[in-house]
C-alpha cells in the first residue's frame, strides 16, 4: 500500500510540474489576430506583356565566324628616297637580330686565331657571340668595334620620311640589359 499511495503521490506530483511549464501563449495568440485583423495585403497584378513579332535570323550574307577575315587594306609603302641611307632588307637575318639592344647585356670579349668575339647573354639566359661586322638589335645594327669592355653598334633608325639615319650606341661590359649608351 505504500509503494500505492508513493505512486500515487508521484504521479500528481509529475502532473503539477509538467502542468507549471505548459506554456502561456495567450497575449501571443491575441496580438497575432490583433495583427492580421488590421494588415492588408495587397499584391500588386503582373504587368501585361505584349507578344513581340517573331524574327528571322539570316546570316547567308555575313562571314562564317570560322573563316578567316579577308585582308582588304593596302599594304603600306614607305616612300623612299634615292638619295638617302637605306637597310638592305633583302638580306638574311642573323641570330642577334631578333632582340632589342636594351635585352642584351655584354658579358665579355675574347680572341681566337686572331679574330675578336663578344659575348652577349639575352634576358632569357642564352649566351650567343658575334664579331666585327654581325648584326645585331631590331634597328639594322653592326658591330663597328670591339673594346676590352665596351662595344659599338652602329645602328639605321627610321626618320619617319622614308629615310634612315646612322646611329652608334655604345654597350659596356659593367651595365646590365635596359642601361645601354648612345655615343
Amino acid at each position: 500500500m505504500i509503494h500505492a499511495n508513493l505512486r500515487i503521490v508521484m504521479i500528481l506530483v509529475i502532473g503539477l510540474l509538467s502542468s507549471g511549464c505548459a506554456p502561456k501563449i495567450d497575449d501571443l495568440v491575441a496580438y497575432t489576430a490583433q495583427v492580421k485583423a488590421t494588415t492588408s495585403v495587397q499584391v500588386d497584378p503582373y504587368p501585361e506583356f505584349k507578344s513581340q513579332p517573331a524574327f528571322k535570323y539570316d546570316a547567308s550574307s555575313f562571314r562564317s565566324p570560322f573563316a578567316r577575315p579577308q585582308d582588304r587594306t593596302s599594304p603600306v609603302v614607305a616612300a623612299t628616297r634615292n638619295n638617302c641611307i637605306q637597310p638592305d632588307f633583302d638580306r638574311k637575318k642573323e641570330k642577334l637580330e631578333k632582340y632589342g639592344l636594351d635585352s642584351l647585356t655584354l658579358s665579355g670579349t675574347f680572341s681566337t686565331q686572331g679574330v675578336r668575339w663578344v659575348l652577349f647573354k639575352t634576358t632569357e639566359g642564352a649566351l650567343l657571340k658575334a664579331r666585327k661586322g654581325n648584326h645585331v638589335g631590331l634597328f639594322y645594327g653592326e658591330i663597328t668595334h670591339i673594346g676590352d669592355d665596351a662595344i659599338i653598334i652602329e645602328q639605321l633608325l627610321p626618320d619617319g620620311a622614308g629615310c634612315w639615319q646612322r646611329e652608334k650606341t655604345t654597350l659596356m661590359m659593367n651595365t646590365s640589359a635596359g642601361d645601354n649608351k648612345n655615343v
